[in-house]
């Protein structure tokens, strides 16, 4: 997943800080950024199709209210996911995940964040139909992960951790034969990057924005890096030659 010689970026629910998240235009936007993967949030459907939001619920991103959960695809396209944002973007539709694997796939990475454990299965039959996406499945529900394991022996998993004990986590993801381990930012420690360097395990540390940090947290051995604003990060991710 990761080449060595140079770090990751991973543009956090696409370009977030440039156009609403979660949307084509964020993802568009990241990709021109020069952002390497696209990092996005999957919720199923009533009707079970996986569509691309961070919420369970539609009100702080669209122009809906409720459940996601509770609408069925055909009524979730009818929502407004830009407006919020900014009126340049009104009528920027919610996605579906299809629609992200059809125009981004086999151009930049796609990191697959499955919010909802019923969501995993779904995400799993439609990465079949398109072989060329070069997707990583990542959740926090370790559960979930552990699950698709056993659906998929060859599914690249990538580990979430937001806090805790650190260690029981990498030594999930070493179980898990995952591609990668994504700590939050502020978790990220020498003790775990040396672990993780042992187990041969990429860290991909998120989200991170101020390219002070970013060089920071390159120089102590993160592989990769999640950022709203992959313009900002692209000078530190990839230095002017010299």
């Amino acid at each position: 997943i990761t080449d060595m010689h140079r770090p990751f970026l991973w543009a956090h629910r696409g370009a977030s800080c440039l156009a609403p998240e979660n949307t084509m235009a964020a993802f568009a936007t990241a990709v021109e950024c020069g952002a390497d993967g696209l990092e996005l949030d999957i919720h199923l459907s009533r009707d079970g199709v996986p569509i691309v939001i961070h919420d369970e619920t539609l009100d702080r991103t669209t122009d809906g209210h409720g459940r996601v959960c509770t609408r069925t695809w055909p009524q979730l396209q009818m929502l407004d996911a830009g407006s919020w944002f900014s009126e340049a973007f009104a009528g920027e539709p919610i996605p579906a995940l299809e629609e992200v694997l059809k125009t981004f796939g086999g151009r930049v990475r796609l990191n697959l964040e499955i919010k909802a454990f019923d969501a995993g299965v779904a995400v799993i039959e439609l990465l079949q139909r398109y072989p060329d996406a070069e997707s990583i499945v990542s959740s926090f529900d370790w559960r979930l992960l552990e699950h698709l394991r056993t659906t998929d022996a060859s599914l690249p998993i990538a580990v979430l951790f937001a806090a805790g004990n650190w260690r029981h986590a990498v030594s999930l993801a070493v179980g898990l034969r995952s591609v990668a381990f994504h700590p939050e930012a502020g978790q990220v420690g020498r003790s775990m990057i040396t672990a993780c360097r042992q187990a041969q395990l990429p860290v991909h540390a998120w989200t991170v924005d101020d390219p002070v940090r970013a060089k920071s947290l390159l120089r102590a051995g993160v592989n990769g890096l999640f950022t709203k604003d992959p313009s900002a990060l692209r000078g530190v991710v990839l230095p002017a030659a010299s």
